[in-house]
């Protein structure tokens, strides 16, 4: 049974409701049979859609505190070595992955910790893989801290499509690796921020699969 994430009850409501009302519209006025099956196929198009970008398939994430998983579906885009501004102010190791509108946009905890750090920034929509858009766009930044890893930070960031960020993590708060964590509505992309040296189990160019891929290890 495919499962849907609570942040596209609204939107898939609302998008169901119009297309019914779009193929019977189309029934009652459109007078020439084959553009009236071509609007109908195009709109339940519209509602496929609609309903892909919000699955949210059940993951059984293997709990390991010596792993960092990957946070979001997606491919690898980014591994390289940056100063990070906003929090640790110094060198850490970047690993980005992007979304596509076809991905699944559930935001998972990439290890279990306590969040030491949660903040929203408004910003612009470029597309999600500018090298710019990790400090421009609209973004959320997070970081966990556990034993094994110290901090780690991820940043959820908006792509040119994406009007809307969620983000459910909250100072203090322990959280389970796995777990939901928020979702980015339309083309995005997740920024990792690990300690330097820390075993990297993907390269650019991988394709990986959130709460469940192992992406670094102790």
């Amino acid at each position: 049974m495919i499962r849907f994430h609570k942040e596209g009850y609204k939107i898939i409501t609302i998008a169901f409701v119009l297309s019914i009302i779009g193929i019977l519209l189309a029934e009652k006025f459109i007078e020439i049979d084959w553009l009236v099956k071509a609007v109908q196929v195009f709109i339940l198009g519209f509602l496929i859609i609609i309903l892909q970008f919000f699955r949210n398939p059940k993951r059984v994430t293997p709990l390991n505190k010596n792993t960092i998983i990957a946070p979001v579906d997606g491919k690898v885009v980014v591994i390289e070595e940056v100063e990070e501004p906003e929090y640790f102010k110094g060198k850490r190791l970047q690993v980005s992955i992007f979304m596509s509108p076809i991905n699944v946009h559930v935001t998972r905890y990439a290890m279990s910790g306590v969040v030491k750090y949660s903040k929203y920034h408004p910003g612009k929509y470029l597309v999600a893989w500018h090298p710019k858009a990790s400090t421009e766009n609209e973004r959320t930044t997070i970081v966990l801290e556990n034993t094994t890893f110290g901090e780690v930070l991820y940043r959820q960031i908006a792509g040119a499509l994406a009007k809307r960020i969620v983000n459910y993590a909250k100072v203090g708060e322990k959280v389970i690796q796995g777990t939901d964590a928020g979702f980015i509505k339309f083309g995005s992309r997740v920024d990792l921020f690990l300690p330097i040296g820390t075993k990297l189990n993907v390269k650019l160019g991988d394709k990986v699969k959130g709460g469940v891929q192992v992406v670094a290890e102790k």
